[in-house]
């Protein structure tokens, strides 16, 4: 990536960044308070040995493919900006966004994410009043290593499968972002069974009122992660070589 190239990458994450940022968040992340001290704990711990994964290999990044510190930072600004937006439904009156950790999922791998959202998800807590701090260890769960397990996993099968890499990118978001949303009705339906049909009515529930908003959501965020890494291949190879995610033309580097 030349000067130019990496000017214009930054222009356009501190726009998405400006947009991304609003006054007022109220989507699906667990708010603060919602959830008993002892699912806050638990859940938090649970997340621990990821973290500790994800910043061994985060130290590996930084020191030794810093050419890829900028696709690092736009993977995390994606996130930020994605997960930020309210999306109302009229349906159910409620609110739901989109993941967007599919993309560094694809990029990095699954402990990479985890940092990545652990921090997007502090910043939005501080910040935008859009989860909290109670409840951080079970929203960095589920959006931070539960969807981006799935996608990451969905990326590599479909490359064992030979599929079209634009598909498995696209599955790999979108399937990523409804499982985050499958993981948060689990945790909400374990604080709250219902009286009648225990934990399991209650996840239906749950699932119930953010399906109707998630479905197209998950969509429409597989088809822009496939569309920026496409872009990201025509503008950053040598970058995403660095990383691993393209395999290097040995033939070129010969001649």
């Amino acid at each position: 990536m030349n000067v130019r190239q990496k000017r214009r990458f930054a222009s356009m994450l501190v726009i998405a960044i400006m947009f991304g940022i609003t006054p007022v968040v109220n989507a699906m992340h667990i708010m603060e308070g919602y959830l008993p001290p002892k699912y806050c704990i638990a859940w938090g711990i649970l997340c621990i040995p990821f973290l500790v994964a994800g910043f061994v290999q985060m130290k590996k990044i930084v020191s030794e493919h810093r050419r890829a510190l900028l696709i690092l930072a736009m993977a995390g600004a994606y996130t930020f900006v994605l997960s930020s937006l309210k999306i109302p439904s009229l349906v159910t009156g409620s609110s739901s966004h989109p993941t967007g950790t599919g993309l560094g999922a694809v990029l990095f791998g699954l402990s990479i994410m985890s940092i990545l959202g652990v921090i997007v998800l502090l910043f939005q807590a501080l910040l935008l009043a859009h989860g909290g701090l109670t409840t951080l260890g079970a929203n960095t769960f589920s959006m931070a290593i539960a969807g981006p397990f799935l996608s990451y996993g969905i990326y590599k099968l479909g490359e064992k499968m030979k599929l079209p890499k634009v598909l498995s990118v696209f599955l790999a978001a979108a399937l990523g972002d409804l499982f985050t949303y499958c993981i948060t009705s689990f945790q909400l339906a374990l604080a709250y069974p219902s009286e009648v049909g225990g934990i399991v009515a209650s996840a239906q529930k749950f699932l119930g009122i953010f399906a109707v908003t998630q479905i197209p959501l998950a969509i429409i965020e597989g088809i822009v992660t496939a569309l920026v890494i496409a872009a990201l291949e025509n503008y950053a190879k040598s970058e995403l070589e660095d990383i691993g995610y393209l395999k290097i033309d040995v033939a070129k580097e010969g001649k």
